[in-house]
């Protein structure tokens, strides 16, 4: 930003009016704020923003109560005396942009504001505690930041909010019993530094809520020792302490003999294991949380959706065991078995802590079956359990390291691996929204918030990038899976290309009919899949981002269509408009934009390969086409309801 721009904004934080606002003051302070994080923002400066800015409502064309700017690109601090001249704000929401620092202090004169979402930023330093003056709040998002800090007990002022969202920051300490929150019905504060017991007020939630902190109690295991939140309740006779009864000192004396012989027949039953020499170099979770030895009968007919540990009860002592044999000894006759990292990836966690973590199955995949592993310490890691491998360790470990060398931030990095004789693991990090074919597919029903041109095109660039990449480090270097399930999503909905390399370590098996849909109609072996085989399948995935419909055999249990072929057909009767997503089909003034990208895609799906364009000019063309369309989509949805009740 040039020094005029910012003489320009300095003049108009300078000579804003002080005294209250009126509509010219609140156009001021808007211009003000597009200075400086919001050069993108298409607004005409001499237009009345009631009736033509993109974001802005008003009340009665005289004073601005709502600003709805989600993915416009926003970045940079939020300076002061921009929202002390928009005291009539009800509705603020500034999500998935990439605004850090602070939250100005002013935004405490937004008084009648009810609704304030600010999810998928950048924001730092504590939870500001004029928050807790905004007694109108109904619905408060600050997921997906980098705020720290305790949750202050001072919510409890937030007496109308009925939803609070914290998950995904830095937030450390306990949980304050929030009982005065009465109308509170949507509740995270997942995947924090929390710890301590859930208190009474929150029991009722759903244990999702609470997940990726060292939390217990209430829809969680129980607390240690027995531990709950405290209580007033004191003895009859007002010490202040309560006295054990007969009975209660019996049943301690009866746990604790119970306890005594369960540890013994724990001890008995790993001996007997380790006589047998049935002890594996691996536990890996089953359906259900359970513990599975490899080499067991596996049923994977169906998966828990629910995060457990992996080691409890007399199970754990198994999986300690056995993780503290595989790290340190010749488990299966293959020398010592740990995990391996890639370059300067941070050392935070051993084989040990992996298999002691609470695990979550992510899906099944062409190359094998991916979790969600929690940590004790609070990191959270994506493993993939790969299955045919065929190839043998040296080779393994060969091409294992070129997929380690590859860096870019549009790749989902690989950080670490293990092999031994039954199992091969690889590290991954965990990204937070899934993937693009569950953003794309998972929920078409009532409720869901449509997929925006802004969002689907800027996700397109991303995964051209990443491919771009691969096919920049060798003539011979491809991905050979690209599907929309291996397209994931950072908190910011960027794209991150994950699986790349795997096709060469498995073996023919591993080719399920499912991914045909994506497949260039010259490749026979799905292990030697060509640069220009690469494109078409990326073209497939341009014709899903547009048309919202899965390829043949993208999805389980879903026949689909054969996207190029009926795309053609359709395009052919000049009925063009008929192809897009209904979602994309409300941006009127991006159409030209949707069909240089449905152009770009059906040139990707070419019949034969020599007329597909590189990867390097795909990723040209995007570009253009998204530079003459940036600015000018309005947010079409947000989830907001003014008066309180549930959307």
């Amino acid at each position: 930003m040039g020094w005029r721009h910012y003489l320009v904004l300095l003049c108009l934080l300078v000579f804003l009016p002080v005294g209250k606002p009126d509509l010219a003051s609140e156009k001021a302070a808007l211009l003000a704020f597009k200075a400086a994080v919001g050069r993108y923002i298409p607004w005409n400066q001499s237009a009345n923003p009631c009736t033509s800015w993109q974001g802005i409502e008003c009340e009665n064309n005289t004073s601005i109560i709502t600003i709805r700017l989600p993915g416009y690109f926003l970045s940079g601090e939020i300076p002061m005396g921009i929202f002390g001249n928009l005291t009539h704000l009800r509705t603020l929401s500034l999500r998935i942009n990439s605004l850090s620092g602070q939250l100005p202090s002013d935004l405490a004169s937004c008084t009648e504001l009810r609704n304030l979402y600010l999810q998928g930023n950048q924001f730092s330093s504590e939870i500001p505690e004029f928050l807790f003056g905004l007694y109108n709040l109904v619905r408060l998002n600050l997921a997906n930041n980098n705020f720290s800090g305790e949750i202050s007990s001072e919510f409890n002022n937030l007496t109308r909010l009925g939803t609070l969202f914290l998950e995904y920051n830095k937030l450390t300490g306990s949980i304050p019993d929030l009982p005065k929150l009465v109308s509170l019905y949507q509740f995270n504060v997942s995947y924090n530094h929390l710890n301590g017991s859930i208190p009474s007020s929150l029991s009722t939630k759903n244990a999702s809520s609470f997940l990726g902190n060292s939390l217990c109690g209430g829809p969680l295991l129980a607390c240690p020792g027995g531990a709950s939140p405290p209580t007033s309740s004191v003895d009859g006779g007002g010490s202040g302490k309560k006295k054990l009864s007969g009975g209660a000192i019996a049943g301690i004396a009866i746990g604790s003999v119970f306890g005594f012989l369960l540890i013994l027949l724990i001890l008995f039953f790993l001996c007997r294991k380790k006589s047998r020499g049935k002890t594996s170099d691996m536990a890996t979770v089953k359906q259900g949380g359970e513990v599975e030895i490899p080499g067991e009968k596996r049923d994977n007919s169906s998966f828990s959706s629910g995060a457990v540990p992996v080691a409890a009860g007399a199970a754990a002592a198994t999986a300690t065991a056995t993780a503290v044999a595989a790290s340190k000894g010749d488990v299966n006759g293959s020398g010592n078995k740990k995990l391996v990292f890639f370059g300067n990836a941070a050392r935070i966690f051993d084989l040990e802590d992996l298999l002691r973590a609470s695990a979550e199955v992510l899906g099944k995949g062409t190359f094998g079956t991916a979790y969600k592993a929690v940590l004790e310490m609070g990191t959270i890691a994506a493993v993939k359990r790969l299955k045919d491998v065929t190839i043998s360790e040296r080779e393994f470990r060969e091409k294992i390291e070129i997929v380690g060398s590859m860096d870019h931030e549009s790749l989902v990095p690989l950080r670490a691996y293990y092999f031994s004789k039954d199992e091969k693991l690889l590290v991954y990090d965990y990204m937070p929204m899934g993937s693009l074919s569950a953003l794309l597919h998972g929920n078409r029903g009532a409720g869901r918030t449509p997929l925006n041109w802004e969002t689907r095109s800027r996700i397109a660039l991303g995964a051209a990038r990443g491919i771009e990449y691969l096919h920049a480090r060798g003539p011979n270097i491809s991905h050979g899976n690209i599907k929309s399930s291996n397209i994931l999503l950072t908190k910011s909905y960027d794209a991150r290309v994950s699986d790349f390399g795997l096709a060469s370590l498995v073996g023919p098996t591993s080719t399920p009919n499912r991914v045909a849909g994506y497949r260039a109609p010259e490749v026979t072996d799905a292990r030697k899949v060509s640069q220009k085989a690469d494109v078409y399948s990326f073209g497939v995935l341009l014709l899903e981002l547009l048309t919202g419909k899965p390829p043949t055999h993208a999805l389980m249990n879903e026949d689909g269509v054969d996207l190029p072929r009926w795309v053609q057909s359709v395009v052919r009767e000049e009925w063009t408009s008929e192809v897009f997503d209904l979602e994309l089909l409300r941006y009127q003034n991006v159409e030209e934009e949707m069909v240089q990208l449905l152009q770009l895609a059906t040139d990707c799906c070419a019949q034969y390969p020599d007329k597909r364009p590189s990867m390097t000019e795909v990723t040209r063309r995007i570009e253009e086409l998204r530079r003459t369309s940036i600015g000018q989509e309005p947010d079409m949805v947000d989830e907001v309801l003014d008066d309180g009740s549930p959307p």
